[in-house]
């Protein structure tokens, strides 16, 4: 590998509406219709991606479907089909990996590429971002949109300033001055709770968030506020991570009719579980960390967890520690609109299986 110089060339590759292009594209007949892909506009899911077409009425990701709706009655609703999405996912990854090992997966349709030690087109990272480009429509026939710039965080917002199937470069030279005139709701990783906090502390842009002490931001926003007062001034040292453990697995389902029946909830809850354990042991994982997630009528979130000190075995043996952290919920109480289950604390085996596969019918 070429030794680096200089500062670092980062790519960020996000692809344009990924779920509802891949419908568009597998059939034809909703090409240029407005395509809504998540849950149906009867049930309490949420839009997971839509496509433009649908985006000209005010559709966005994590909306309400029946909101969608009632938005754009003739839309087409789909729901998800995550096999073909991954398929899709592994060919563009192909192509990243043709230019570099330091490709960073932060979702089946976005990466961060490092490709500051790649010789290919003189080494110029823009070019290199049109190359990959051009290949993943030649290759899946989907766009995608490209960030450039010498850090993660720049090229992950310029990657979102020409979609869709755009580029667009922040150079070192333009970076200081590009953060300050952008507004900190466009900042990735301020989400809106932390905006509001910024703006009535007077903070809302970067030029505002600049003018602060690292004292007054770690004041305010705790460990945040040392990448808040480094982004300001167009710095992020974070590295492009090729491989990160996984760190938990989990699984969560929104109900269509609220729940009031303690030994329902559970039986949900174990059925999770079991899918999860079946999953852990095919990537031959173990967990010692169990979590509980709540969401009551009202839309109240709660979780309880539990860690032990040896891994979990088998569903039987995690059956009780589910029951007891719903027990320390107000479920039953409360209705419940929707439940989830998470391990952590994981492992890789140490060669022999931990898990014992069990029938859930059978328990």
């Amino acid at each position: 590998m070429a030794e680096i110089s200089g500062p670092r060339k980062i790519i960020h590759i996000d692809m344009d509406a990924f779920f509802a292009a891949v419908e568009q594209r597998d059939f034809p007949e909703y090409r240029n219709r407005p395509v809504v892909v998540g849950g149906p506009p009867d049930s309490r899911g949420v839009v997971s991606t839509c496509s433009y077409e649908a985006r000209v009425f005010g559709i966005r990701s994590a909306m309400p479907s029946s909101q969608a709706y009632r938005l754009c009655p003739h839309a087409i609703f789909l729901r998800p089909r995550f096999e073909a999405y991954r398929e899709v996912s592994r060919q563009i990854r192909q192509i990243m990996l043709t230019f570099t090992e330091r490709v960073e997966p932060l979702s089946l349709d976005e990466a961060y590429l490092d490709v500051s030690a790649c010789q290919a087109y003189q080494g110029s990272a823009t070019l290199i971002a049109r190359e990959i480009k051009r290949r993943i429509r030649e290759t899946t026939g989907l766009s995608a949109s490209a960030g450039v710039s010498y850090n993660k965080f720049l090229a992950k917002i310029a990657s979102d300033l020409d979609k869709p199937d755009g580029l667009y470069l922040i150079t070192p030279e333009q970076g200081p001055g590009f953060v300050e005139n952008l507004p900190v709701g466009r900042f990735h990783g301020i989400g809106k709770a932390t905006e509001a906090k910024m703006q009535a502390l007077g903070i809302l842009t970067g030029k505002d968030l600049k003018a602060r002490s690292l004292e007054e931001l770690s004041l305010h926003f705790g460990k945040a506020g040392r990448h808040y007062h480094q982004i300001a001034r167009g710095l992020d040292e974070r590295p492009v991570v090729p491989s990160r453990p996984r760190k938990s697995m989990g699984e969560e389902s929104t109900f269509q009719t609220d729940l009031d029946d303690k030994v329902e909830m559970l039986a949900r809850l174990e059925t999770m579980a079991g899918e999860l354990l079946r999953q852990l042991a095919q990537k031959r994982l173990t967990a010692r960390a169990l979590t509980l997630k709540v969401r009551y009528e009202n839309f109240v979130l709660v979780t309880r967890s539990k860690t032990l000190s040896r891994p979990f075995f088998d569903l039987a043996d995690v059956i009780p520690h589910l029951a007891e952290l719903l027990g320390k919920t107000e479920a039953g109480t409360r209705r419940v609109r929707l439940l989830g289950v998470s391990f952590s604390a994981l492992s890789e085996e140490d060669g022999q299986p931990t898990f014992r596969q069990y029938d859930l019918f059978s328990l």
